[in-house]
């Protein structure tokens, strides 16, 4: 079957958030855990939402460093965020190209929609699916299945794309079709130990990889 819908992550992935992320969490991690977190320590929390992280953090803190890391990033939000080369132009494409389109993210609503007004993005997504929508947040399979629900696509048809390794396993564990990107914060090989089933160098890659799928 032809692949006719595409999830994507957002942060990483579409958005070019890694900076943003990482100050918030040195900014957060720096208030209590003073000295003991540099910007390349903060790379093992991306990708979970951050309640699991900081859960594993100290649990007494748990909601009071969830919204400092929210406030310092949604203050810094537009100065920080951009989109990825090509992404714009690619989405673009598939939306006038009939492809259905979704956003499967572990991210807030409110912030996954900073993030999509700012990039020009938020036309093209006929469904957005956060954690405010999931009881369990990728890589579960359940934020997948939902956005397939929700645009009456089939797991055949379908295919998630991501930067993180959560993304690449909700996306079997759907058993949807998977890519990962190369640009990925964590690194090429990181995201390749997950085997994904295609890995895109550029955004536009994407294009001759669904025209090609059957």
């Amino acid at each position: 079957m032809k692949v006719d819908t595409l999830l994507f992550d957002l942060d990483g992935t579409l958005i070019d958030t890694n900076k943003l992320i990482i100050l918030s969490f040195v900014h957060t991690l720096e208030k209590y855990f003073p000295g003991q977190y540099k910007e390349d320590d903060v790379l093992k929390f991306m990708g979970p939402p951050l309640e699991e992280s900081f859960q594993e953090l100290n649990p007494n803190k748990l909601d009071e460093m969830v919204q400092t890391y929210r406030t310092f990033n949604h203050e810094k939000h537009d100065e920080l965020v951009t989109a990825f080369d090509g992404v714009v132009d690619t989405i673009k494409t598939l939306h006038e190209r009939g492809y259905k389109l979704g956003i499967v993210t572990t991210k807030i609503r409110p912030t996954v929609e900073m993030g999509l007004k700012l990039t020009g993005l938020d036309a093209y997504f006929d469904v957005v699916v956060t954690l405010d929508d999931v009881t369990h947040a990728k890589p579960d399979p359940e934020p997948v299945n939902l956005a397939l629900s929700q645009l009456g696509s089939n797991v055949e048809s379908a295919m998630m794309i991501g930067d993180n390794s959560h993304d690449i396993e909700a996306g079997k564990n759907a058993n949807v079709l998977t890519a990962g990107v190369a640009w990925a914060v964590k690194g090429r090989e990181y995201l390749e130990s997950y085997h994904p089933d295609y890995m895109l160098e550029h955004p536009s890659d994407l294009l001759s990889i669904v025209g090609d799928e059957t």
